[in-house]
C-alpha cells in the first residue's frame, strides 16, 4: 500500500509574497531561494532527536490558533527558542504567547505580516 512519507511543503496565498519572504528572511533568518521559498532538509531536523513533522486537524471552533484568524497555524522547529525570540525582538515582533516547558519541548507563538501564527519549537531532546 501507498504512504505518505511526511510533509512535502506549506504553501498560502499572500496579498504581497515579496514582503512575506523579506519578513521570513529577516526576522526567522530563512534563506529564501531564487525561485522564492525554503527547503528545509531533513537532516537539520535529524541533528535534534525529539524534533519531527505533526499533522494535526483542529477542532473548528479551536482559540489555539487566535490571536490569528486564519484556519491555519505553521510550527517551525528551532535549536534555539531564546535565541530566535531575541531575533525577532530586534526587528519588533513580539511573542504573542509564552509556554512553560512542556514534555515535548518548548514553545512561543508570534503572527507573521499575513496575519499566521507561527508556533516556534524547540523540542525537547529524546531521554
Amino acid at each position: 500500500m501507498a504512504r505518505v512519507l511526511g510533509v512535502g511543503g506549506v504553501f498560502y496565498k499572500s496579498a504581497d509574497p515579496e514582503a512575506l519572504r523579506t519578513w521570513y528572511r529577516t526576522v526567522l533568518g530563512l534563506e529564501i531561494q531564487d525561485w522564492g521559498g525554503v527547503v528545509f532538509s531533513p537532516e537539520a531536523m535529524a541533528e535534534h532527536p525529539g524534533a519531527g513533522t505533526v499533522f494535526s486537524p483542529f477542532k473548528a471552533d479551536t482559540d489555539y490558533f487566535a490571536p490569528s484568524t486564519r484556519d491555519f497555524m505553521i510550527n517551525l522547529a528551532v535549536d534555539d527558542l531564546d535565541g530566535m525570540l531575541a531575533q525577532c525582538r530586534a526587528h519588533g515582533v513580539e511573542p504573542v504567547k509564552l509556554f512553560p516547558d512542556e514534555a515535548n519541548g518548548r514553545f512561543a507563538h508570534i503572527i507573521d505580516p499575513a496575519g499566521v501564527k507561527i508556533e516556534l519549537w524547540q523540542p525537547k531532546p529524546m531521554a
